[in-house]
């Protein structure tokens, strides 16, 4: 007999508690790390007296941690090095700039500053609310799509465990200080799609099961077996992306792993609220709205 998942929901949503509170706390408390794209920073246009990589300048920064700066290089062809380089990193007060530059110094060789100079944020704040506004819009939609292909209960549960996806992974990045930018910003909306996707197909053998239901059957039973039913293809698809995601955080560049552990948290916590959380908490609205219609007729009969 396959371990009930559905009568110990209690558990999985004591569970998401004990997850969400702690990212919540930290979010009031400390706030997040914003990075450059979001606060602005120092733009630092050098040319080396040598052409020099993207790795070789990293390495340098890595000592002030900067390593998560913008690096460009001023190519003219396919070659990946060049004397000009321009560096944007978090904003730097005059003694840090000159221990930068002294650093770039000793490790690679004379150089001229072209240009130094404060810019703003990429990421500002209107562009801020209109992507959270997107984002409510594109749930909205959702809801209605859902809706109509199976039904509300379904929608707002699977939209429900969205929110608890994003709010357990945003708060990760909080209690951890890892630097939010661009890269996290679509991180988050990859963590949706894959979510809500991982979510539609739960709730689709949930909706192929309730053909043959009938009055006396228990929902409880029918819901856990619609999620073991689609347990293994659960499994094999974020172990998939988690080998993926997970390549990318240990073998990839700097700039990359803030994306991939986004990525990591946020699609383990969307394969859990997809098995343990939407589709226990649809039962529970279903059990309320059974409860419900017995009262009303048991009144009814009086």
């Amino acid at each position: 007999m396959k371990f009930d998942i559905v009568k110990r929901r209690k558990w999985w949503y004591l569970l998401s508690i004990c997850l969400i509170l702690p990212g919540l706390l930290s979010i009031a408390i400390q706030g997040f790390n914003l990075g450059i794209d979001f606060t602005g920073g120092t733009l630092l246009d050098l040319k080396f007296s040598r052409p020099v990589t993207v790795a070789e300048v990293r390495d340098v920064l890595k000592d002030y941690q900067l390593e998560n700066s913008t690096i460009q290089l001023a190519l003219t062809g396919q070659e990946s090095v060049s004397p000009n380089v321009f560096i944007r990193s978090h904003v730097l007060n005059e003694d840090e700039r000159r221990a930068v530059l002294k650093g770039f110094e000793t490790k690679l060789g004379a150089f001229e500053v072209l240009r130094v100079e404060k810019v703003g944020a990429v990421v500002g704040s209107e562009l801020t609310r209109q992507a959270v506004f997107a984002l409510v819009i594109s749930w909205v939609l959702m809801i209605v799509y859902i809706t109509y292909r199976f039904e509300f209960k379904f929608a707002v549960c699977g939209i429900l465990g969205l929110v608890h996806d994003v709010i357990i992974t945003i708060g990760a990045f909080s209690i951890l200080q890892k630097e939010i930018d661009a890269a996290f910003v679509a991180a988050l909306l990859t963590v949706v799609g894959y979510s809500i996707n991982d979510k539609i197909v739960i709730f689709d053998r949930i909706r192929e099961n309730l053909r043959n239901y009938k009055k006396n059957d228990d929902i409880e039973e029918l819901v856990n077996r619609s999620v073991w039913q689609t347990m293994t293809r659960s499994i094999y698809t974020v172990l998939t992306v988690l080998f993926a995601a997970g390549s990318l955080y240990w073998f990839g560049g700097e700039t990359t792993k803030n994306f991939s552990l986004a990525l990591l948290i946020g699609i383990t916590v969307g394969a859990y609220s997809s098995i343990f959380t939407s589709s226990q908490l649809w039962v529970d609205w279903k059990e309320y709205d059974e409860k419900r219609r017995i009262e009303v007729k048991a009144k009814g009969a009086k």
